[in-house]
């Protein structure tokens, strides 16, 4: 298990601020324009910078949630998460990215949560927090719906954790193309980051499942240039 202590801290923050030209904000010193927002899972395995290959700032908005979830609820409504509205709405972003992760703790939780329900079990021992079990309850009934979807397959030689991370990763991509709050320009697309080697041999690819609705494998590869098609990988 990793440590940290506060003297870490500081000297990690002092190497990343002598690591910097002295005119590393130049450009940014009076706003942003964010090319992308990245709506990542909250996991410290997956760096949505370094998955980019972004190191200046302003380039990409990196809200990230439990389950990659681009959607919270107000009023008893689903709306847009506000981290994700934000850069569509207000910084003329016209890139959305949603990103799922192989092994994704989050549709674990939600899933045993699922079948602890269909099994009739009402056992609080080690309740989750609320802000956490807040989210995860957002997520079961993606879970649900993926468990009664044809195409999920328990019995398949990817694991069911994985193939529901990806169907998720549909789910978010659909609501962001309909939600009122997303602008009819902004592209929508679903990855899927590996670091379990499930989709392929390269551990930290993303890989493209989802472009605006799009999940044809064939589709989505017509839309990279020659030599990414193997950036292109679907476990439904």
């Amino acid at each position: 298990m990793a440590d940290a202590t506060l003297q870490e801290l500081v000297e990690r923050n002092d190497r990343h601020a002598e690591s910097l030209a002295a005119d590393h904000f130049a450009d940014v010193q009076d706003g942003q324009r964010p090319a992308a927002v990245s709506i990542c899972c909250s996991d410290s395995r997956v760096s949505q910078a370094g998955m980019w290959d972004v190191d200046e700032p302003g380039w990409l908005f990196t809200p990230s949630t439990i389950g990659n979830q681009v959607w919270d609820r107000h009023d008893g409504e689903l709306v847009l998460d506000g981290s994700t509205c934000y850069p569509l709405a207000f910084t003329d972003t016209e890139v959305a990215i949603v990103v799922g992760h192989t092994g994704c703790g989050a549709v674990t939780a939600a899933l045993e949560s699922v079948q602890d329900d269909q099994a009739g079990n009402d056992d609080d021992e080690g309740a989750m927090p609320a802000g956490v079990a807040k989210w995860v309850d957002l997520l079961a009934p993606v879970v649900e719906d993926g468990l009664a979807d044809d195409r999920v397959d328990p019995g398949a030689d990817v694991g069911l954790v994985d193939q529901l991370v990806e169907y998720n990763v549909d789910q978010q991509v659909a609501f962001l193309r309909e939600s009122e709050d997303v602008p009819d320009a902004v592209d929508v697309y679903g990855f899927v980051y590996d670091f379990q080697r499930v989709y392929g041999d390269v551990p930290g690819r993303a890989y493209l499942v989802n472009a605006d609705g799009e999940t044809d494998p064939a589709a989505l590869e017509a839309l990279l240039d020659d030599g990414y098609g193997d950036h292109v990988h679907r476990l439904l």
